[in-house]
């Protein structure tokens, strides 16, 4: 192996880190769900590389958007290549952003490849003597290796010489032009000469020399012996052409203009900040802390990056185990204006969990730990849990001092089932920071604290380990869990002290704060420990029934088939439906093999039977164990209900969400799905009532839009996707046919979400052209629709984000993104954010109406269950359900004033289906 000298140039071929990446485990995402496994495997190389070399001068070089020369040279050159996998498109330019915030000289240049930026460099550089490695896993590099020049493949750890070039190839740097077009590449479409693989090139270039003398005397070959060499000469003469074109394009261009010579390639410090911010977006913690570490404070920061410099904050933490401290600390806490709280339990799950301990803290650096649960062998005394809860109750039942939490609602939760209603509830850190910036990173502490303090916390996994052997916080030892429960105070209390002045700042936010998110966590606190009732004796006959379907479902697909197969291996199906059934190929997997997902399936059960069945099946089977078998385990063995979580600090938009179980995604399209619902049962003597706002969004755009003919539609009372239909298809309102309002309604529904022409012509299945007219004369009908959406694209692009008529801001980072597929989707969120978000925050106003008005007018014949979509669900008495269905649309109606009317219908039943 060479030896490298010292501060070699370093050239990074970066197309070929980022398909090795991409290719490579573990296949990374972030919580938002974005591909980040290439970026972050990129991004690790290139540390370990500098680590290695620690060169002062670097070059990552990326082949450029669009054709190249050799395209013009011949149209088939990399024809068959799959188009970039989506997920690896997406992560392109965050990466460019991290390589560039690095400090890393980034290159790509248009009309060439990579290998020609790199070749190009590493020849002059060479001529002037300076040892240069290059780093790629392409073979074609070899051509450029000689005394100055040496190549690296990081993944195999090889380094190459002329020597290893030689011994690796069977000839030197200067015929592996000549190797590579007498053999063609397959992976480039190089043609290269038909019937020469690698001994036979080989052969004729160690026999005879080079491809220009095998083109000036053919017959040379027959002094050489191998297999074929009688016909290889006129195999030459008759491909003489492709032979010289092979030649050509495997030669890697060397005289590339470039905007600056290889000594400007040098490192430029780091741009802390946007690292700050590129690692938060990718959710990177490690090398966020390392960042943190060493990073100042920012002049004018954006919300979206916004940190703060380091402190080193002296601690005192206390954990408390008699009485005269704890008296101490109730007298601190009674004169304090604002007390951060926590609580520590043995489980995630706000029904099952016990009170382990409680923690509090009024100054930065100061808090205190109470354990009244730990009974792990050797644990020291502790107070009574009793005693401990009535010595606090009054402080936490009393409005002051204020109260601040991380995520609240859990310990609302918690404390009310020690019967302790906790009271003063004024700020969260977790909501303060969503309202903040919904995207800027996740919302938990450890995030949080490291993106806004600079501090990295004690983890849970720290003091409690892993996996099966992990502890509960009863079983972990005081003098580790004090100090960890306490810190969780104490930060909280500094995240609130950096976080609430900049809410205040924006009076919008701070009201989105103040008057939606913070008085929500009491409402969806006792909605969840209110939970439903469910009929499991139904859920269990249906999963029967579901698994009589599923049997039935698979015989018929082996039937189809010819033979049996697991129906959900991709592999098999692969096998299956285009080797033996000759399916066409819809798309194929990054790695280029025929793709089998829902996507494929939906368009080929257009034309074939097998994949239908086998989307049935995907369907049905997700149905019974998401939800026939799932749901009856979940009953609470006390309250006899299932209890959902919501998630406030989720979705960009503002939405709720919802997990174990998963409300928001019961299927209501199929009648398996709708059954699901009839399994939500009222109790004898009540009755559900659900009620939900009627197209919500719409208008919610003819507000915004102010577009006069959405608004005198909606005015006028008029079936809004019949309105549409008589517009677009120029009849009168009367004589729209089923058909023209079910295509309106796509339209309708379409351009709130961004659909192209292309999208709304595969839904309705119609030609592009025909929904591109629809689009056409929509707009034309409705002027003020296009005008919104072109002055929002606009704003976002100048504000970076939008907002809702409540004033919660969607940032959109990638709304000026270079890449037009990132930069069209954020367009598309701009458009859709602000009539989502608005809808979001109107149910969540309605939420908090509805309850006040239960908690203040109501004697508990009515409570409240769910929230799901733009609907809320209820169990009311059987004798007042019409009277208090109308209280609940007039409240939900009155929730905002839109030049629209709001309307929310209702209905009551034995069940959630019958209700809705």
């Amino acid at each position: 192996m060479p030896t490298i000298p010292n501060n070699p140039l370093v050239l990074v071929d970066g197309s070929s880190y980022l398909y090795r990446a991409y290719y490579a485990p573990p296949h990374l995402t972030n919580s938002k769900g974005e591909a980040t496994g290439a970026v972050y495997g990129v991004v690790n190389m290139l540390r370990s590389l500098i680590t290695r070399y620690d060169p002062s001068h670097i070059a990552v070089v990326f082949d450029a958007k669009g054709k190249t020369f050799r395209n013009d040279m011949y149209s088939e050159y990399k024809a068959q290549r799959p188009p970039m996998p989506d997920d690896l498109r997406s992560q392109i330019a965050p990466l460019h952003r991290i390589i560039r915030a690095l400090g890393l000289p980034l290159i790509s240049i248009e009309g060439v490849e990579a290998d020609d930026v790199i070749g190009t460099i590493a020849v002059q550089a060479s001529k002037e003597g300076r040892a240069t490695l290059i780093s790629t896993g392409d073979k074609d590099m070899a051509q450029l290796v000689d005394d100055n020049v040496t190549l690296i493949n990081t993944m195999t750890d090889t380094v190459m010489g002329p020597a290893e070039v030689t011994t690796k190839f069977g000839v030197g740097p200067e015929l592996i032009i000549d190797y590579l077009a007498l053999m063609g590449d397959k992976a480039d479409n190089i043609p290269g000469l038909p019937g020469v693989g690698e001994k036979t090139a080989l052969a004729m270039l160690t026999g005879v020399g080079s491809v220009d003398t095998l083109l000036a005397n053919p017959q040379s070959v027959l002094e050489v012996s191998f297999r074929g060499a009688k016909t290889m000469p006129k195999k030459i003469i008759d491909n003489a052409e492709m032979l010289k074109l092979s030649y050509e394009l495997a030669t890697i261009k060397t005289d590339v203009e470039l905007e600056q010579p290889w000594q400007a390639l040098n490192i430029k410090p780091q741009d802390k900040d946007e690292l700050v911010a590129c690692y938060s977006e990718m959710e990177f913690k490690r090398w966020l802390a390392e960042v943190l570490d060493n990073t100042a404070g920012k002049a004018s920061p954006s919300p979206a990056e916004e940190t703060i410099v380091k402190q080193d904050i002296a601690t005192e933490y206390q954990t408390i185990l008699t009485e005269q401290d704890l008296d101490a600390w109730i007298a601190t806490l009674s004169q304090a204006e604002l007390m951060a709280f926590d609580t520590e339990t043995t489980s995630l799950n706000y029904m099952e969990a016990e009170l382990v301990g409680l923690s509090f803290a009024v100054e930065v650096g100061k808090a205190a730990y109470v354990p009244v649960a730990h009974d792990y062998v050797g644990a020291p005394t502790q107070l009574s849990k009793q005693l401990v809860l009535e010595k606090l109750r009054p402080i936490l039942e009393a409005d002051k001092p204020a109260k601040v939490g991380q995520n609240l609602k859990y310990d609302i939760s918690i404390m009310a089932n020690q019967g302790v209603k906790l009271a003063g509830v004024k700020f969260d850190t977790m909501l303060e920071s969503y309202v903040f910036n919904s995207v800027a990173s996740r919302h938990d502490m450890d995030g949080l604290a490291l993106k806004y303090l600079s501090h990295k916390n004690i983890s849970f996994e720290e003091i409690a380990g892993k996996g099966a052997k992990q502890l509960t916080f009863n079983q972990i030892d005081l003098d580790v869990a004090g100090p960890y429960a306490a810190e969780d105070a104490d930060i909280t209390l500094r995240l609130h002290q950096h976080l609430w002045p900049r809410l205040e700042k924006e009076p919008q936010l701070a009201s989105v704060f103040t008057d939606l998110e913070l008085p929500l966590i009491q409402v969806l606190s006792g909605i969840e420990r209110t939970g439903v009732y469910i009929d499991s004796m139904l859920l269990s006959q249906q999963s029967q029934e579901l698994a009589q379907k599923l049997d039935e479902l698979q015989q018929k697909a082996y039937e189809i088939a010819g033979e049996k197969f697991n129906l959900a291996s991709p592999k098999q199906l692969q096998a299956l439906f285009f080797d033996k059934l000759g399916y066409p190929v819809i798309k194929k997997t990054p790695k280029g093999a025929p793709s089998t997902s829902e996507e494929v399936l939906v368009e080929l059960a257009l034309d074939y039977p097998l994949p239908k069945i086998i989307l049935e099946h995907r369907s049905l089977a997700k149905l019974k164990s998401t939800y026939t078998d799932k749901l009856p385990l979940m009953v609470n063995p006390v309250t006899g209900r299932v209890h959902t979580s919501y998630h406030q600090a989720n979705a960009a938009t503002g939405r709720l969400s919802s997990s174990e179980p998963n409300l928001q995604n019961i299927p209501i399209r199929t009648e398996e799905g709708r059954r699901i619902r009839h399994a939500f049962v009222a109790p004898e003597g009540k009755k559900i009532l659900a009620a939900d706002y009627s197209q919500i969004e719409l208008r919610i755009m003819a507000h915004l839009s102010q577009d006069k003919g959405l608004l005198t539609a909606f005015a006028q009372g008029k079936d809004i996707h019949r309105a549409t239909a008589a517009e677009v298809f120029g009849v009168h309102f009367e004589e729209v046919t089923t058909e023209q309002r079910r295509r309106a309604k796509a339209v309708n529904f379409g351009l709130i979400y961004g659909m192209s022409a292309f999208g709304l012509a595969k839904q309705l299945d119609i030609p592009r052209a025909e929904a591109q007219k629809y689009i056409d004369t929509y707009f034309a009908r409705y002027p003020g629709v296009l005008k919104y959406m072109e002055d929002t694209r606009a704003e976002a692009a100048e504000l970076g984000y939008v907002s809702t008529l409540f004033g919660r801001r969607l940032y959109l980072p990638e709304i000026r993104d270079r890449n037009a597929m990132r930069r069209q989707a954020a367009e598309r969120a701009a458009i859709n954010a602000p009539m989502q978000g608005t809808a979001a925050d109107i149910i969540k106003k309605a939420m908090i109406n509805v309850a006040s008005w239960i908690a203040n007018d109501t004697q508990g014949e009515i409570i409240m269950l769910m929230q799901v979509h733009d609907e809320l669900v209820f169990e009311v008495d059987e004798a007042k359900a019409e009277q208090l269905q109308q209280k609940v649309c007039q409240l939900m109606a009155d929730a905002a004033n839109l030049d629209v009317t709001l309307l929310a219908e209702g209905g009551t039943g034995d069940n959630w289906e019958q209700a809705h």
